[in-house]
């Protein structure tokens, strides 16, 4: 744990100290349109209005994702760990002043981004590639910003794919499993 707890420390200190004043604006202006899932809910919508079958089959995916992942990364983890922010004092701009009082544990927008993106790519890779970027550029900034660590990042990256993993095979489990209550013991008895 000691070695996990160092690194968190090293990496988040040379995200708030290492990446360029600039950059960190644009990091801040994608964190600020993706609030609320704001980015996410515009891009299903555009897939939706645009992309055919494909693309509403993609939002639809995409969205049921971010809302497990929300589910999971707000509503039972976020509960459960009472991990504090990122000291203010580690980082040289005012954003530190401007983060949740939650738990740090873990990062709830970077969940909604990767289960989104995760969930769309399957389905239409090249949305999949383009919503890749902006959830990057969000995981970045969570850590840049001081409202996360590297590991609350991970870990809502972790939980965002487990959104999409579930999304994606949730019905067929269901399925199979009405399916099998009809040649169980049932017919034979």
């Amino acid at each position: 744990m000691a070695v996990l707890r160092d690194a968190d420390q090293s990496l988040t200190r040379r995200a708030a100290h290492g990446i360029p004043p600039g950059v960190g604006k644009v990091l801040s202006a994608v964190e600020e349109v993706a609030e609320s899932s704001k980015l996410w809910l515009g891009a299903g919508a555009a897939m939706a209005a645009l992309g055919g079958w494909r693309g509403r089959r993609a939002a639809v995916a995409g969205l049921a994702a971010l809302t497990v992942a929300q589910l999971l990364s707000n509503g039972v983890c976020k509960q459960v760990a009472d991990r504090p922010r990122p000291p203010k004092e580690w980082f040289p701009h005012d954003e530190a002043d401007d983060r949740p009082e939650s738990s740090s544990f873990p990062s709830g927008h970077t969940a909604a981004a990767v289960a989104f993106t995760a969930a769309v790519a399957p389905t239409w890779p090249a949305a999949g590639a383009v919503c890749a970027v902006p959830a990057a550029m969000l995981a970045l900034e969570r850590v840049q910003s001081g409202a996360h660590y590297p590991s609350d990042v991970a870990a809502g990256a972790a939980i965002g794919l487990a959104g999409a993993w579930i999304v994606r095979h949730a019905p067929r489990v269901i399925l199979r499993r009405e399916l099998w209550k009809g040649w169980g013991p049932d017919l034979l008895g």
